[in-house]
């Protein structure tokens, strides 16, 4: 009955000027030479016998082809991604071989974690990359010269990182190399790594790899006959992790750094797989237009460009140094698969497939030698102009056109869009009545759908944040589409379904299914417009969303009109969205390898399950948009809202049951729980330098939203009954801060412990108070102490701080509005002194400002205590607990 329906419909879809029989079909007969006219399906007034007039696509057939179509797209992208090389491993004579860089990197990371400021880093890394570049240096070829030199620079600066502080560095280290023609160069081109780690961590992707790709990429050039037109130089800093001040060092201080026209950067966000570029510039087309010219396994993207700079992401590299500090243009790259293990112990060099260290050797190796042989390079600031848009095409290409050109296809792109809506909008009133309307009206129930989707998931993951199980999908990723995206899938087919039976209740299904499809058609081009107009270069995703589903339209619009939507129709929509869709999906797992191990370090504050539920539901409304005319070309969509309903529902009373762990000790795929211990003592003078406080304990910071919940049934004394309290009156609450990272976690426990007593302990002192002729007061001080110290001010009511030695003389405030300068020194250092100056506009009888400096203990035995010990041992396997020991004095002035 369903296909003598269907055949009905479509001879009447056909034959709009026939003569009616009856009655029904005389009434109908505007519409259909409206719809005609417009080039779509007839909009009926008049119920079939079987419910819905001309449908004969089956909910079974449809829900399955889509659901295969998606699975089989994701598995596409997962090959492309997986492939690692388009080539069997190289190694020949003249060629990187990742044999050779594995064995380095696990010398270096064989050493341990390497700390700036400790012997491993300080000296025994440094000695054996020492030895591993005059080995290079003996077998180099004549018509290259080679030049080694150890830089131990002093320096300080200001960056708005973390809400902003100021770093002062003294007799951190460098290796430098440089490689250049026989005869001398003029220009050059660097390649920075760091050799150092964050504490307790080997660092082998973070960012040793990076090194030992370096030293074989030094090898391959100096051993090849051919002459290089500039010189290359290898930058192998010693303190990236101390917040960037190594690169600053050479940048500002370096005799070569006046050399260089251009930079690559290599650095890590996880553990192996690809390298992606994401970021250039700034500016420098020329420089995307070399990576993607010479680079023989190409990853990279502009999204991720504009993601990153946007400071969504909490993390900055060196790129950012030699662009902001050297003026340079550069490009950045980084792993950033498995950051689950990313600064803890588990990231080992056996983790690091010898694939991904091919890879990474044969892009820097190609780019530099690109680079150093181009003629760009002497005349780069001719070449700045204008930005690019770049993205490669499944690994095996790069995309990339000037922003400018790319707006104009934008533009032409909006243009056609307008001319096929609008042959359908700018029809004369009596035969686009109903077009018009239902159209608007479509508008408002997709916007609808999509808002109320993005309300379900939000309340329900604010729910499961409220109840203690936040971070049920860190281990297993599919509970968190099976819960947020199986809900909001069905709450935009529900939206949907409602208005089907009782909004467009005689409306043809071909009529519907068209309407909806320019529906979404014109949100993409509306979100197309909006991102062209705001200049950001991903605008191109959102004309890849129009451009093919408009062609696929144009190819389909006869056919559809003729045969209505069946299997074949189907299967051809299918194809002719393919490209959008499987790039959609690339770029989508991108988002979730970067962002889902970010939420398991993102602080106590930012609830992890509402943003993964808000990019999940985001997701859905992307991938559903030119799914939504199945939805009215279907017969019913009864079965594929139960499933998924019962599929969100399910998965809901398992997590609030507590049946998926948030965490994983399980050797292959480790995914711990971070969290900080800081066995500190706590020492506070008043104005007068007495003690009026001091006491002892382990400080422990959990790094995500869980806090201690999952800790505490293994060491039942940490508590909420030892929660720490905040010093009001002390800069940054009292507590001794590494980073100033406070603003993103205000849960900590305080559990009492012994006094500490390192043997390299801190010591601080006023040197000297002095008016000075411009009515300010100048302090003077000195402090003394191990590698790491954080120092606070905080002014009193009436006082300003206005100026100090310290980065270019103008003080910066933290988040909240105390002062937060990070301190750091090599092996060796001469005590640090420096200044402040304050003005003080009333009499302060309880001084003028409050300091606190606190002292970080990371290598050697000062940085482990019994009691630490202890503690750390009784953590269960699958958490990362990092420790080391700490004092904090406070001082007023």
């Amino acid at each position: 009955m369903e296909r003598g329906s269907e055949s009905a419909a479509v001879r009447r879809h056909r034959v709009g000027g026939e003569r009616g029989e009856d009655r029904a079909a005389a009434a109908l007969q505007p519409d259909r030479e409206a719809l005609s006219a417009a080039g779509g399906g007839a909009r009926t007034r008049k119920r079939s016998p079987g419910g819905r007039a001309g449908s004969g696509l089956s909910e079974a057939r449809a829900a399955l082809g889509l659901a295969l179509y998606l699975l089989a797209l994701r598995a596409l992208v997962q090959l492309s991604l997986q492939r690692l090389v388009l080539h069997g491993a190289a190694g020949g004579r003249g060629e990187f071989d990742a044999r050779r860089a594995r064995d380095y990197l696990e010398h270096i990371t064989s050493i341990g974690p390497r700390t700036a400021g400790s012997l491993e880093n300080e000296v025994l890394t440094v000695r054996y990359l020492l030895e591993q570049i005059k080995l290079i240096g003996d077998q180099s070829n004549s018509v290259h010269k080679i030049a080694v030199d150890v830089q131990q620079p002093t320096g300080s600066f200001s960056i708005d990182f973390l809400g902003g502080f100021t770093s002062y560095y003294d007799n951190i280290t460098n290796v430098v190399v440089k490689l250049e023609p026989r005869a001398g160069a003029q220009h050059a081109v660097l390649a920075n790594c760091h050799f150092d780690s964050v504490p307790n961590s080997p660092g082998a992707s973070d960012d040793a790899v990076s090194c030992a790709v370096m030293l074989e990429v030094l090898r391959v050039l100096s051993a090849s006959s051919e002459a290089l037109h500039h010189a290359v130089i290898f930058l192998f800093n010693g303190a990236e992790e101390n917040i960037l001040q190594a690169s600053h060092g050479f940048i500002t201080q370096h005799p070569w750094a006046s050399l260089v026209r251009a930079f690559i950067n290599l650095e890590a966000a996880g553990v192996g797989g690809k390298e992606l570029v994401f970021q250039t510039g700034p500016e420098n087309p020329w420089l995307v237009q070399a990576y993607a010219s010479a680079a023989k396994h190409p990853f990279a993207s502009v999204v991720a460009q504009e993601v990153f700079q946007s400071g969504i992401i909490p993390s900055d590299t060196d790129f950012r140094i030699f662009r902001d500090f050297g003026n340079i243009p550069g490009i950045d790259l980084a792993f950033i698969e498995n950051g689950y293990i990313y600064h803890t112990k588990y990231d080992t060099a056996d983790r690091i497939l010898i694939n991904s260290i091919q890879r990474a050797g044969d892009n820097i190796l190609a780019v530099l030698k690109y680079l150093a042989t181009s003629d760009m390079l002497a005349a780069s600031s001719k070449y700045q102009h204008g930005r690019m848009v770049f993205f490669d095409v499944f690994g095996l290409f790069v995309i990339t056109y000037p922003s400018r050109v790319g707006s104009i296809m934008n533009y032409m792109v909006v243009m056609a869009t307008v001319l096929y809506l609008g042959k359908k909008l700018l029809q004369p009133k009596r035969k686009t009545a109903h077009y018009l309307k239902d159209f608007f009206c479509g508008l408002g129930i997709t916007l609808i759908s999509w808002f109320t989707s993005l309300v379900t998931v939000l309340i329900i993951a604010v729910f499961i944040s409220l109840i203690g199980q936040s971070l049920s999908w860190y281990s297993h990723f599919y509970v968190s589409v099976c819960l947020y995206g199986a809900a909001a899938v069905a709450k935009i087919i529900f939206i949907h379904t409602l208005a089907k039976r009782f909004y467009y209740v005689n409306a043809s299904d071909q009529y519907l299914g068209e309407l909806f499809f320019d529906i979404s058609l014109f949100v993409h081009c509306i979100s197309l417009i909006s991102l062209t107009c705001q200049g950001l270069c991903l605008a191109f995703i959102s004309a890849v969303w129009v451009i093919f589903p408009l062609l696929t339209r144009f190819c389909m619009r006869k056919d559809f009109r003729q045969h209505g939507a069946g299997g074949k129709f189907l299967a051809c929509y299918l194809v002719g969205m393919f490209i959008p869709y499987l790039y959609g999906l690339y770029l989508i797992w991108a988002v979730f390898e970067m962002f889902t191990p970010i939420l398991g370090r993102s602080g106590s504050q930012i609830p992890p399950d509402v943003v993964l539920a808000s990019i999940l539901g985001g997701c859905a409304i992307i991938l559903s948009s030119y799914f939504i005319n199945f939805i009215y070309l279907v017969r019913s969509t009864k079965r594929t809202i139960v499933t998924l309903t019962l599929v969100s529902t399910l998965t809901f009373l398992l997590v609030c049951t507590g049946t998926f762990f948030p965490y994983s000790s399980d050797p292959a795929s480790p995914k711990p729980k971070r969290v900080f211990l800081q066995h500190t003592t706590r020492t506070f003078h008043d104005l007068d330098g007495n003690v009026v406080k001091r006491d002892s304990g382990i400080w422990i910071n959990g790094f995500d939203y869980t806090g201690m919940s999952h800790i505490t049934p293994h060491i039942p004394e940490i508590n909420d009954t030892i929660r720490a309290h905040c010093e009001e009156t002390a800069p940054l609450c009292g507590f001794p801060w590494y980073l100033p990272v406070h603003f993103l976690i205000k849960k900590n426990w305080y559990l009492p412990a012994s006094d500490v007593s390192p043997r390299d302990r801190a010591h601080f002192r006023l040197i000297s108070k002095e008016q000075t002729p411009w009515n300010s007061v100048r302090l003077t001080f000195e402090a003394t102490g191990p590698s790491h110290m954080s120092f606070y001010i905080r002014t009193h009511k009436g006082v300003t701080l206005s100026q100090w030695s310290l980065g270019d003389g103008t003080p910066v405030t933290s988040r909240g509005g105390d002062y937060f300068v990070f301190y750091s020194h090599g092996l060796h250092a001469p005590a640090w002194r420096f200044w402040i100056e304050v003005q003080v506009s009333e009499e302060q009888r309880e001084g003028m400002v409050t300091v606190a400096l606190a002292a970080h203990h990371f290598s050697g035995d000062d940085k482990r205590s019994a009691q630490l010990d202890a503690l750390r041992e009784r953590f269960p396997a699958w958490s990362f607990p990092s420790g080391w020991v700490c004092t904090h004095d406070l001082f007023v002035f």
